[in-house]
């Protein structure tokens, strides 16, 4: 099938408010024919996999991080138990039928017990010494991002069939199978579009493939997800449902007052985005959606009557403007300056080749005759391994670095003449 269906993706957040999510997004008023042909990768509830695996802020440790550590059985066994009766305590809030809450909450407790068992044959492993049990921690690592993500998604099936929808779990953790299929083969093997004229498919936003997906796509990995089905299945358009509209300042910073939708704009000012961190979609994911020509449309999950804003490949605003205000609060500008570097090749690899092998974000760079300054989103303890190293390989230059802060202006056409000069005096 292709061309007459949608694949959504549902955030952590949204998860969440469940009755908003049915009222605006699952059902929103719709009954009948008109319910189907969308097809939804639903993230893991907001909070379960900083339990899982780590808080993404704080870094308090979850599960994984606490098995990790080696703090004893009884420090990740207690994380697992806090796992537990937050997934239940979830499926209370949710389920009034006690049937579809006992299958819920007995979904939950067999993948955890399975889990639970694999993590202490790992730690009898461990106890030997003799064993490196380094891979197998990435496996588990996996294997509890996954969870998450069947939690919501099996949840949310029960849920909509209990309201008479025909919905289909699709389970694409690769749960105890042995045989790693690519990403794009397990989709297809999964058949995740069938039937979606008559089904409602709700799928997990991880994959179990031959590439681990956390470690590649950290937790962008339900957005490679959501892109590779919409491409795979020739998805008409591809929507991201989300807390907030895609807007022209952060309205957690800035307040939603002091913003406004962008409603239009294309995939080269989501690639600018994501390069300072603040993703309108994972860069992999909106790089196979350009390339196939599906746009991509953001909404927000609590203003149903909105359309969003839609990113397109071709659109070009009809008049030079910015349409969006970021940046990054800290990061540090690494300086190398080396009076004998004009005419000379082979300086700016070396700079390139060295923040990257120390996983320093480069954001961006200026340079002149004798000097090139990389600007990193990273922190201090990264910088104090950059210097020697840059410094070991050219005695002679002056390397410093010193903390600064971005503030970005994007827009899909920003040819107006004076705007460097606007943008220099703005002010609140």
């Amino acid at each position: 099938m292709s061309g007459c269906h949608s694949v959504e993706k549902i955030g952590g957040t949204s998860m969440v408010a469940t009755g908003t999510l049915f009222d605006n997004v699952l059902i929103a008023g719709r009954n009948g024919a008109d319910l189907y042909n969308r097809a939804f990768v639903v993230s893991a509830y907001a909070g379960m996999t900083d339990l899982l695996l780590a808080h993404k802020r704080t870094g308090k440790p979850g599960v994984y991080a606490r098995f990790v550590a080696d703090d004893g059985a009884e420090g990740w066994r207690q994380a697992m138990a806090e796992v537990r009766t937050a997934m239940h305590a979830h499926n209370a809030t949710m389920f009034t039928r006690p049937d579809s809450q006992a299958k819920a909450d007995s979904f939950v407790d067999n993948r955890i017990d399975s889990i639970a068992a694999r993590l202490d044959d790992l730690a009898r492993l461990r106890g030997h010494g003799r064993f490196c049990v380094k891979e197998q921690l990435i496996t588990i690592r996996e294997l509890l991002a996954g969870l998450g993500g069947a939690h919501s998604a099996h949840s949310t099936a029960l849920l909509l069939r209990d309201r008479g929808i025909n919905a289909r779990f699709v389970d694409l953790t690769l749960w105890d199978e042995h045989a790693k299929l690519s990403l794009d083969d397990r989709i297809r093997e999964a058949g995740t579009s069938a039937g979606i004229d008559i089904t409602m498919p709700i799928v997990t936003g991880y994959v179990g493939c031959d590439v681990s997906m956390v470690r590649r796509y950290s937790r962008g990995y339900s957005e490679m997800t959501f892109s590779r089905i919409a491409v795979l299945t020739g998805a008409r358009e591809a929507i991201i449902h989300k807390e907030f509209h895609l807007s022209s300042a952060d309205p957690k910073l800035v307040g939603t007052d002091k913003t406004r939708k962008i409603g239009r704009t294309n995939y080269d000012v989501a690639d600018q985005l994501a390069n300072l961190g603040m993703e309108a979609i994972q860069p992999g994911a909106g790089r196979g959606l350009r390339q196939t020509n599906i746009p991509l449309r953001a909404r927000n999950t609590f203003d149903c009557e909105d359309e969003g804003t839609l990113i397109s490949s071709a659109y070009v605003s009809d008049a030079p403007r910015v349409e969006i205000v970021t940046g990054i609060r800290r990061m540090q500008a690494l300086q190398f300056f080396e009076q004998d570097m004009v005419g000379v090749k082979g300086y700016g690899a070396a700079m390139l080749e060295v923040p990257t092998r120390h996983n320093a974000w480069i954001v961006s760079k200026s340079s002149n005759a004798n000097t090139i300054t990389h600007y990193l989103s990273t922190g201090s303890a990264t910088i104090t391994r950059i210097l020697p190293d840059l410094q070991h390989r050219y005695l002679d230059a002056s390397i410093s670095t010193q903390g600064v802060a971005m503030v970005s202006i994007i827009g899909s056409d920003l040819a107006k003449p004076g705007l460097v000069f606007d943008a220099l005096r703005a002010h609140q």
